[in-house]
C-alpha cells in the first residue's frame, strides 16, 4: 500500500493563503441569496405585468426569470468551481464559472430577442392598453431596491475572489436597476397620456421603454459573453504577462526574462516563466532563485500558480566565473585562479584538485581535458597553466599542541600582530598538528574603514610573518573582520 506521502497531489495553488472552505461558503451564500431575490421579483413582476398589461413590466419579468435561471446556474457553478484539482482536472474546476457566465449571456440574449420582437409589434403593428397603476410603480421601486442590494453584495464578493460568474450576476442586477428606471419613465409617460387624454400617443412609451431595456441588456450580455469566451480560450489577462515579467526581472541573479505565459482558470492565475541566470550557479542556487521569483509573483499577483524554468547563460559572466563554470561541468574542483592579459593574449594559472589515490596518468588526462575546454571557450590563443595537487582527505586526524608550545605560538602571534598597523588583538586562535605540520586559524580584527585591497594586504603580511618565524607551519587561515570601535563618553 502506498504511503500518503507517495501519492500524487493535485493542487491548484501551491502556496495559497486563502481559506478555500470559507471562500466557497461565502460565494455559495451570496449566490443562494441571489436566487431567492430573483424568484421573488420574477413572480411579482409577472403578476403586476399581467394585471396592468405593461409590456415594460413583462419584459422585466422575463429578464428576472432568466436572471433566476442564471443565478441558479451560478449557484451550482461556484460550488463546483471551488473543488480542488483532481486526476481528471489537474488545473482545477475554475472554468465552470466561465461556462456559467457564457450560459447566462446566451439566456439573456434570447430574452432580449423576444422583448424586441414584441416591442416592435406594439410600435408598428398593434397597440395594447397599459394600466399605469400605483402597483406598477411600487413593483418597479421594490425591484430597484432589491437589485441594488444584490448588486452591492455580489460585486464585493466577485472582487474579493475574482469570480467571473458572480461578476456576471452583479452586472445583471446593475442592468436591472437601469432597465427598471427606464420602465418607470415609460409608465410615467403612459400615465401622462391618460391624464391628458392622449393615450394613443403615449401608450407606445411602454413599448419604447421595453425596447430600451432589451438594448441595454443585449450590450452588457455581449460584453460579458466575450470575456467568458476569452477565458475559455485561455486568453491572457491584459497586461498581466508584462507585469509578471517586470516582477521576475527585479529578483536578484535573474539576468533576463525570456518568456511569460499566463492564463486564467476561474479565479486563479497560472503562469509559466522562463528566466536566464548565470550558468556558474549551482543547482541549489538556481532552485533558490526560482523560488524567489515564484514567491515574488505570488505576493504581488495573489492567487497564482507559478512554474519557473531556469536557463543557464554565459552572456552575463566575467572571466573568472566562466572558468569556474567550465570546470564545474565535469565536477572539477579548482582554486587559486589568476589571470592576466599581455600582447600575446590571455594567461590563466590555476590549481586543479584531484583524488590523491588516482594515478599520475589519470590526473594528467583530467588536466589536459580541462586545458582543452578552457582554450576552446577562451580562444585558442589563451595560455593555460594547470597545477595538479592532491585533494585533501575529508577527515584528517589532528592533535592539540601541548600547553608550553601553544603558549610560545600565542606569544609570537601577538608580537607579530602588534607590528602591523590598523590591527587589534587576535581572537579565536586554534593550533593543531596535522601530519607533522602545524595548522593555525585565527580571527584578525582590522579597522573597518580600510578598503578590501588594504585588508587583503594586511592578512597576507600577517601570514608571511608567521611562516618566516615558523617554517613548520602547514595551513594558515586568517579570518579578517571589522573592528568595532567602542566610544565612551566621560560624565562630568
Amino acid at each position: 500500500m502506498n504511503s500518503p506521502e507517495s501519492k500524487p497531489r493535485f493542487l491548484g495553488v501551491a502556496n495559497s493563503s486563502i481559506d478555500l472552505l470559507a471562500q466557497s461558503r461565502e460565494k455559495v451564500r451570496v449566490a443562494a441569496s441571489s436566487v431567492g431575490a430573483c424568484v421573488f421579483l420574477t413572480f411579482l413582476k409577472l403578476l403586476i405585468g399581467f394585471v396592468t398589461g405593461s409590456l415594460g413590466i413583462l419584459a422585466e419579468a422575463a429578464h428576472s426569470g432568466l436572471d433566476s435561471a442564471a443565478v441558479v446556474t451560478t449557484f451550482f457553478a461556484v460550488r463546483i468551481s471551488d473543488r480542488p484539482a483532481d486526476r481528471t482536472h489537474q488545473y482545477g474546476h475554475g472554468k465552470v464559472e466561465n461556462l456559467s457566465a457564457l450560459a447566462e449571456m446566451l439566456m439573456l440574449l434570447v430574452a432580449c430577442g423576444w422583448i424586441i420582437y414584441e416591442a416592435v409589434g406594439r410600435l408598428f403593428v398593434h397597440t395594447s392598453s397599459v394600466d399605469p397603476s400605483l402597483w406598477a410603480f411600487m413593483t418597479m421601486a421594490i425591484s430597484i431596491g432589491m437589485d441594488y442590494w444584490r448588486k452591492k453584495d455580489l460585486s464585493r464578493t466577485a472582487r474579493k475572489y475574482n469570480s467571473q460568474a458572480l461578476e456576471a450576476d452583479a452586472l445583471h442586477f446593475s442592468t436591472d436597476i437601469w432597465s427598471s428606471l427606464v420602465v418607470i419613465v415609460g409608465l410615467v409617460f403612459v400615465k401622462y397620456g391618460e391624464l391628458t387624454a392622449q393615450e394613443t400617443i403615449f401608450v407606445r412609451s411602454d413599448a419604447l421603454a421595453a425596447l430600451a431595456v432589451a438594448v441595454i441588456v443585449s450590450c452588457v450580455s455581449v460584453r460579458l459573453g466575450t470575456r467568458a469566451i476569452q477565458a475559455l480560450l485561455d486568453s491572457a489577462p491584459q497586461g498581466l504577462a508584462e507585469r509578471i515579467a517586470s516582477i521576475a526581472a527585479q529578483v536578484d541573479k535573474v539576468k533576463r526574462v525570456t518568456q511569460v505565459r499566463v492564463r486564467g482558470v476561474g479565479n486563479q492565475i497560472f503562469a509559466d516563466i522562463r528566466i536566464e541566470i548565470p550558468r556558474h550557479l549551482s543547482f541549489e542556487e538556481s532552485h533558490a532563485v526560482a523560488n524567489q521569483v515564484r514567491n515574488a509573483v505570488y505576493q504581488q499577483v495573489g492567487n497564482a500558480d507559478v512554474v519557473v524554468h531556469t536557463v543557464p547563460s554565459s552572456a552575463y559572466e566575467g572571466l573568472l566565473e566562466r572558468i569556474q563554470a567550465i570546470a564545474s561541468r565535469d565536477h572539477l574542483a579548482i582554486h587559486n585562479i589568476t589571470t592576466h592579459v599581455t600582447k600575446g593574449g590571455i594567461w590563466v594559472d590555476l590549481d586543479l584538485e584531484v583524488d590523491p589515490h588516482s594515478s599520475f596518468e589519470d590526473a594528467h588526462t583530467l588536466e589536459t581535458n580541462l586545458e582543452g575546454q578552457l582554450r576552446a571557450n577562451l580562444g585558442h590563443g589563451a595560455d593555460i597553466n594547470v597545477h595538479i595537487e592532491p585533494r585533501a582527505e575529508t577527515l584528517v586526524k589532528g592533535l592539540e599542541l601541548n600547553s608550553e608550545r601553544r603558549a610560545r605560538y600565542l606569544k609570537r602571534i601577538e608580537a607579530n600582530r602588534r607590528e602591523i598597523s590598523n590591527t587589534y588583538p587576535c581572537e579565536h586562535i586554534a593550533l593543531h598538528t596535522v601530519n607533522g605540520s602545524v595548522y593555525v586559524s585565527l580571527h584578525l580584527p582590522i579597522d573597518n574603514d580600510r578598503t578590501i585591497a588594504e585588508v587583503h594586504s594586511i592578512a597576507e603580511e600577517m601570514e608571511n610573518r608567521l611562516r618566516r618565524e615558523f617554517p613548520e607551519l602547514g595551513r594558515v587561515i586568517i579570518h579578517v573582520e571589522p573592528h568595532q570601535k567602542v566610544i565612551t563618553q566621560r560624565k562630568d
